[in-house]
């Protein structure tokens, strides 16, 4: 695990893309840029957020990052984050691994609570969450949509100083 790059942007939005085109995982339903996430990485960067690349055998296979929860000021220490792994390393332990490094990267910054919002389905996702001690504190039903069908947001949370 390492801090990405401008020169992984491909692999990252490869991985992005994939996502939006067969999951749930980012409810959005058109592919996005290069610029896009060119834009992205260097708006995080910006910010003193985070974001870290999985690599096996100098390939990305995954990726994280975080960013305030809210722009107000009293949410300063509360971040909420994203994991997404390569579709042929899901289940492998990337995302665990790509989790631990966002928590200590958090708890670094001096941040008090981490959250992650999660599509109700996804329980490989929820699974993951669990196993690093992050608790479900809300769930909004069908408040999203995507493949014709109505998807509940999942909120979870850890404490994490």
């Amino acid at each position: 695990m390492r801090d990405a790059t401008a020169a992984d942007m491909p692999a990252i939005l490869a991985i992005v893309n994939h996502a939006i085109a067969t999951s749930t995982a980012i409810w959005s339903d058109e592919p996005v840029d290069l610029a896009s996430r060119q834009a992205w990485l260097r708006d995080r960067l910006a910010t003193g957020s985070p974001v870290l690349v999985a690599e096996d055998d100098g390939a990305v296979v995954g990726f994280g990052s975080y960013l305030q929860f809210r722009a107000w000021s009293g949410y300063r220490n509360a971040v909420e984050h994203s994991v997404y792994v390569r579709d042929d390393r899901r289940g492998s332990g990337v995302g665990s691994v790509l989790l631990a490094g966002l928590l200590a990267r958090a708890k670094a910054a001096g941040k008090h609570v981490m959250i992650g919002g999660i599509e109700g389905r996804n329980t490989a996702s929820l699974r993951l969450h669990r196993r690093a001690g992050f608790i479900e504190v809300g769930r909004m039903p069908g408040i999203g949509e995507k493949f014709g069908r109505k998807l509940d947001l999942v909120f979870v949370q850890k404490q994490i100083a």
